[in-house]
């Protein structure tokens, strides 16, 4: 089923929705230069989520191999987890879709020409330097 942007069915979470079906926007819709503010501004949250991000793999994996870990325990786990979802939620709070974390996907609603688009950015990009058009996903990003 595709709803408010997400897919949840089997299908690839980024597949976009099912054929000839586009859930309409409701959130704000950001300018290139916008999307690339945003940015820029969010990155140090970016970097954050990145952190957490590895710290709660390598405790996971500490835990699981040994039962201890450096980096604590259950407690610790669950409020890396509480950590990553604050850090999501303030993108969202900004219109962001969160596409991913691993690696981080951030997509922001746009328009080019028309058409309903989203801005793409993915870890390791320097800018947003890609887009693709609502229905197409991932597979469908163009170079801006």
């Amino acid at each position: 089923m595709w709803a408010a942007g997400r897919d949840t069915t089997a299908r690839g979470a980024d597949d976009g929705p099912p054929s000839g079906h586009v859930v309409p926007h409701t959130g704000p819709v950001f300018t290139l230069a916008q999307a690339r503010h945003l940015v820029a501004t969010l990155r140090p949250r970016v970097d954050e989520l990145i952190r957490h991000r590895a710290d709660l793999a390598e405790l996971r994996v500490d835990l699981a191999d040994h039962g201890a870990s450096a980096l604590g325990g259950l407690a610790e786990v669950k409020a890396l987890e509480a950590r990553l979802h604050t850090v999501v939620e303030e993108f969202h709070q900004h219109g962001i879709e969160v596409k991913g974390i691993a690696p981080v996907l951030l997509d922001f609603p746009g328009e080019r020409d028309g058409r309903a688009v989203l801005w793409c950015w993915l870890e390791g990009d320097t800018d947003v330097r890609w887009y693709h058009r609502v229905e197409c996903g991932f597979a469908g990003r163009r170079p801006v």
